[in-house]
């Protein structure tokens, strides 16, 4: 650990502001932030206490940095959404408190006035990710290398999406949902789900359950969801009402609640879909 990494982590700060650094007058840099060398803070920029911007990062428009984040170079956060229906108008980023940013990715800004793109507390964006416009990411969510997040994607706490990974606009992501690398995801992930490759669900996200403490009740209740959405070849209307009888826990509930919630890509679809040569076992 470099000697200004071991000061950071003791909550010592020698410079908070480098001297090649760029901060827009505009801005509220907090007193215990630190700003590393050629990094450049544009316009209204809000960034909270004892987060670390590292050198030739940039940081722009109405954006708002949470408590205890870090920066790595070359993020770029806040930025002008790639969106050609965007006119310039005033809309928001907000990163939540303890996320990282790691090299080269990118988070985007809203589009629609007022609109805002967020993300979550302890998030953990992977070098070179991107999060288009007016997505939305809880808490505890990881996007590793390299993926993509279309406009108006919504990720729900504590997914991961492995490296690699192209979701498509406007797509849903329930909570604790695992995505295998390189795959294209085109339609929404019911929670607590794990889906690979050209969009396929292979099975509850059993090592995601139980390392977030979901009691044997709440792992088996998602266990049966699944074979009903998925095993049974019933139309996924016809599932969801036979789970709305056999659930018994929160957990169930909320597979239920997130395919009753509007869509506009549709659930993806089960191992009917699947192709020889992988194992559901392996996620």
């Amino acid at each position: 650990m470099a000697t200004s990494d071991k000061a950071h982590a003791r909550g010592e700060y020698a410079v908070a502001i480098h001297s090649t650094a760029i901060v827009d007058r505009q801005s509220e840099v907090d007193p215990a932030a630190e700003i590393g060398p050629y990094a450049v803070i544009e316009g209204p920029v809000r960034i909270g206490p004892q987060t670390r911007i590292y050198p030739h990062a940039f940081i722009t428009g109405w954006t708002q940095i949470g408590a205890r984040c870090q920066i790595h170079p070359g993020a770029v956060v806040g930025h002008l959404p790639q969106d050609l229906a965007y006119q310039g108008a005033e809309s928001y980023c907000r990163i939540g408190d303890e996320t990282i940013i790691r090299e080269g990715a990118s988070i985007h800004r809203g589009t629609v006035p007022g609109s805002e793109t967020v993300v979550g507390r302890r998030c953990f964006i992977m070098a070179n990710a991107h999060v288009a416009h007016n997505c939305c990411l809880g808490d505890e969510v990881k996007l590793a290398n390299n993926v993509m997040l279309g406009g108006h994607v919504r990720v729900g706490g504590g997914a991961f999406i492995a490296g690699g990974t192209g979701v498509h606009q406007f797509v849903r992501i329930g909570e604790l949902v695992m995505i295998g690398g390189n795959a294209a995801i085109t339609m929404d992930v019911p929670p607590y789900f794990a889906a690979v490759r050209l969009g396929y669900c292979v099975g509850p996200n059993v090592v995601g359950l139980r390392r977030a403490g979901f009691s044997p009740e709440q792992r088996n209740d998602v266990k049966q969801a699944y074979k009903v959405l998925y095993r049974s070849k019933m139309p996924f209307s016809k599932a969801t009402e036979t789970l709305t009888a056999t659930v018994t826990t929160d957990a169930g509930r909320r597979i239920l609640e997130f395919l009753r919630e509007p869509s506009q890509r549709g659930i993806i679809g089960g191992p009917r879909r699947w192709r020889a040569g992988v194992s559901e076992a392996a996620y």
